[in-house]
């Protein structure tokens, strides 16, 4: 399965995203507000895309987005009915993961039988929040010290995103 919007191309992981992936999962701004910190080598970012392979190979609801013939992010489902996205910070402000959510969203909506989707994003990353908000999802609640990375605690704010009727 491949979703192609006016820009990208979402597509499910392959073995030769590692190069693009790892400069991504180890750039410090990008994994500013992510779960885990930056990949210290391309090894800890093979792993990774060996559950994105590995997952796809069932049903594919967290995808790679190309743009160019490139992987510049990911974005979807990735556990559960959480969703999630990163994107390379060179392409930041440009409207790209609305592009690609706005083509995943209904996607995973068709593919699944969840009743909502949910998210969840740290406070001060005042990007991904706006973007869950304009994309239709309404926060539910607020937690302190969720995540500890390299000593540093971040709070969460979840989200969830109804099933359209």
């Amino acid at each position: 399965m491949t979703l192609v919007t006016e820009r990208l191309i979402l597509r499910a992981a392959k073995q030769g995203d590692l190069r693009d992936l790892y400069a991504i999962f180890s750039d410090p701004r990008a994994m500013r507000y992510w779960s885990t910190p930056p990949h210290d080598s391309p090894a800890r970012t093979q792993e990774n895309l060996d559950r994105l392979m590995a997952s796809a190979a069932r049903k594919l609801t967290y995808f790679v987005i190309e743009s160019e013939g490139r992987a510049i992010g990911t974005a979807g489902m990735h556990k559960a009915n959480e969703v999630g996205f990163l994107l390379h910070p060179d392409y930041w402000r440009q409207g790209i993961v609305t592009e690609a959510m706005n083509a995943i969203i209904p996607y995973l909506f068709d593919v699944t039988d969840y009743t909502q989707l949910t998210a969840d994003a740290d406070p001060r990353n005042t990007a991904s929040v706006g973007l869950l908000t304009a994309l239709g999802f309404r926060e539910t609640h607020r937690a302190e010290r969720t995540f500890c990375i390299d000593g540093e605690w971040s709070d969460s704010v979840y989200f969830a995103l109804q099933r359209p009727s």
